[in-house]
């Protein structure tokens, strides 16, 4: 037995709509924590600081005055300065 099939197209109309957009969650605040670290010199750090951030001039009137450090690197800053001999 043969049946026939008839051809029928089905319309359904389906409307679909943009999924809502979750609203973006607010930023909590944060917790921040303030960390505060102190530093304590010594006295030869901070006299050691003070000797490397001198001036040229500084150390040529400290070695008019006697300082003998001073005058030792005056001596080898002269050394350095002057050109090699051959």
């Amino acid at each position: 037995m043969v049946s026939a099939i008839s051809s029928t197209t089905h319309t359904h109309h389906v409307t679909q709509t943009a999924p809502a957009k979750p609203k973006p969650n607010p930023p909590k605040p944060q917790e921040t924590t303030t960390v505060t670290d102190t530093v304590s010199l010594s006295n030869a750090a901070k006299a050691a600081l003070k000797e490397a951030i001198e001036t040229r001039g500084q150390t040529v009137k400290e070695a008019a005055e006697g300082d003998l450090q001073a005058q030792r690197l005056l001596a080898k800053e002269n050394v350095a300065a002057k050109p090699a001999k051959r």
